[in-house]
C-alpha cells in the first residue's frame, strides 16, 4: 500500500464510524467507476466511437463553431454548442 493511502487510512480511523464507512463508500464507487471505464475502453467499438467524436470535434472547429475553454469564466456561462 502506498505511504499516501496509508496516511489517508491513520486519519480516516480517528474519524467516527458513519465517515469512515461515508470515506469507504466514496473509494468503492471510485474503484468501481474506474473498472467500468477500463471495460468499456477495451471494448472494439469504443476505438470508432472516440474516432468520430474525434472527427465531429474537428469538424466543429473548422466550421467556426467551437472556442477556446476559459477556465476563468463562470461555469453558468459556459455553453455547449
Amino acid at each position: 500500500m502506498s505511504q499516501l493511502m496509508e496516511q489517508a487510512f491513520l486519519k480516516a480511523k480517528q474519524l467516527p464510524e458513519s465517515d469512515q464507512e461515508a470515506i469507504a463508500s466514496i473509494i468503492l464507487q471510485e474503484i468501481e467507476a474506474e473498472s467500468r471505464w477500463d471495460e468499456l475502453f477495451a471494448r472494439p467499438e469504443s476505438a470508432d466511437l472516440l474516432s468520430r467524436l474525434a472527427d465531429d470535434a474537428l469538424a466543429e472547429i473548422r466550421a467556426g463553431r467551437a472556442r477556446k475553454l476559459d477556465l476563468g469564466e463562470p461555469a453558468e456561462l459556459i455553453s455547449i454548442i
